[in-house]
């Protein structure tokens, strides 16, 4: 083991926010050892903003509560920690693990249960990465470095301490794990890990819960590496563990998808990690919407349907949340709705909860080359920058285009139908040739009181022709004897 100083290591006080320093200054005035440990060290070294900092002691997660009463609360049951609130800040402190007395394990070897406490230097040993295995007292201002971990960190090299095999063995998530402090810190693999990391091994995900295998996917999706670890997942034969009836191809459309996540969260602004799942189940999506479409499925049920056997399906690797399920399928329904929108829904169309999401979807669609979307992904992103008037001209102008196309289409079906008779009709010579009588236009029937006036308003003209010999002027009028009629309501 090295203790070496704080500031050899390019680590400082300053560096640190006050909420870990707060928790750490806890639990030592309680008489317990407190250090930061893993990837707040780690990238404090190389010059990142960690993302978060994990605390670890000897203090059990019981002794913890004790310490810091309702700011903590204890979870997990394979692997017992307690989360300590500093403010809006959560910490989490982990207890030091010592091996266990009574292996707790799978029959592929995974750890099952892993709650026994022990030393620092036991803990040390239970890490899995070298570079992870750092621990930082800041009063004190020292790093103990019990495995060469700096060497590891100036050679930029991920290194697995004790047996590889062995180690994804007790938890294969390490597998990802791998890849993703690779792609995120662009390290080189050790050759050890190299050696065993094969499609054999990664069968071992299988035995990974569903729901741990998600969490593992987000983390994936929201380190602002996906575009380079995407490849990697393919290598590495981890991409047909993680997504079912995906093909383990990195097409335009998922590769455009990615850059655009990575880009949003380098610019600090928020992502949805269910958007890149409705980005890599499109395609399947699709497929299946053919599929219900072919057997004579209304389009909207076809839909519908699709979405929930794609969704189903997928869930046999990562069970993706209900709330996380239900934003994908909006997403996949704004397609439809953003590509042929009617125009006096597009003003409510563009408030809709899910619009920005559909329509990045839809733009993203169509610069990687899909044609079916008939640039409405670049009316829709002109019409956003719009003012409102500019809006009204350009709902009117679409409406126009729209009749347009819709005569444009009758028009084709029309001509359609109408090409086979005219052919056969030319190859027939007629017998007499005579122009052929136009047809009349047929008379519209007109309601009894427009027929009655126009009756009473032709009258005199015809009264002009009659004579004293017509038979009308020889009628004589009969008076109706009004006794026999029967005034009121009839049965």
């Amino acid at each position: 083991m090295q203790t070496l100083r704080a500031s050899k290591c390019g680590l400082s006080t300053a560096q640190l926010p006050a909420y870990i320093i707060d928790v750490l200054d806890a639990l030592t005035k309680a008489g317990y050892e407190a250090y930061i440990v893993g990837g707040g060290v780690r990238d404090l070294m190389l010059g990142l903003a960690p993302k978060d900092y994990d605390a670890v002691t000897n203090a059990t997660p019981a002794q913890v509560k004790e310490v810091f009463g309702r700011r903590c609360r204890i979870i997990g049951r394979r692997f017992e920690l307690a989360h300590v609130y500093s403010g809006r800040e959560l910490v989490e402190v982990a207890t030091f693990r010592a091996p266990p007395k009574k292996a707790v394990t799978s029959a592929a070897g995974m750890i099952l249960r892993d709650n026994n406490w022990g030393t620092i230097e036991q803990d040390f040993a239970r890490r899995d990465f070298s570079i992870n295995a750092l621990y930082y007292q800041p009063r004190k201002a020292v790093v103990l470095d019990f495995c060469d971990a700096v060497s590891d960190i100036e050679h930029k090299t991920l290194r697995l301490l004790g047996d590889p095999a062995l180690r994804f063995e007790e938890d294969p998530v390490r597998m990802l794990r791998t890849l993703r402090f690779a792609a995120k810190l662009n390290f080189s693999i050790d050759e050890k890990i190299l050696d065993i990391f094969t499609p054999e091994m990664t069968q071992l995900l299988r035995d990974v819960s569903p729901h741990r295998l998600y969490d593992e996917s987000q983390k994936l999706f929201t380190m602002g590496h996906l575009n380079r670890v995407l490849p990697m997942l393919i290598d590495f034969g981890i991409w047909q563990q993680l997504f079912a009836d995906i093909e383990p191809e990195v097409t335009e459309f998922i590769e455009r998808a990615a850059k655009n996540t990575d880009q949003r969260i380098s610019i600090g602004k928020t992502i949805n990690p269910a958007f890149f799942y409705a980005v890599l189940l499109w395609k399947p999506f699709q497929e299946r919407c053919e599929y219900y479409l072919a057997k004579g499925v209304v389009a909207a049920e076809a839909r519908a349907q699709a979405g929930l056997d794609v969704l189903k399906r997928q869930a046999t690797r990562t069970i993706i949340p209900r709330f996380a399920e239900t934003f994908i399928r909006e997403v996949w329904e704004m397609q439809t709705r953003l590509l042929n929108p009617k125009p006096q829904q597009i003003a409510a169309l563009s408030n809709h909860a899910r619009f920005r999401a559909g329509f990045d979807f839809l733009l993203l669609r169509e610069k990687s080359g899909d044609n079916t979307t008939q640039g409405m992904g670049t009316w829709w992103d002109a019409y956003q920058q719009m003012t409102g008037d500019e809006k009204e001209r350009a709902i009117a102008q679409y409406n126009r285009q729209r009749a347009k196309n819709r005569r444009k289409a009758s028009h084709d079906d029309h001509v359609e139908q109408k090409v086979q008779p005219q052919q056969d009709l030319t190859e027939i010579e007629p017998l007499v040739n005579e122009p052929e009588a136009r047809p009349r236009r047929p008379r519209k029937d007109k309601p009894a009181r427009e027929r009655d006036s126009g009756a009473h308003r032709a009258a005199p003209t015809d009264l002009s022709v009659v004579t004293a010999d017509h038979p009308i002027m020889k009628r004589k009028r009969v008076k109706r004897d009004l006794s026999q009629v029967v005034f009121g309501p009839t049965q």
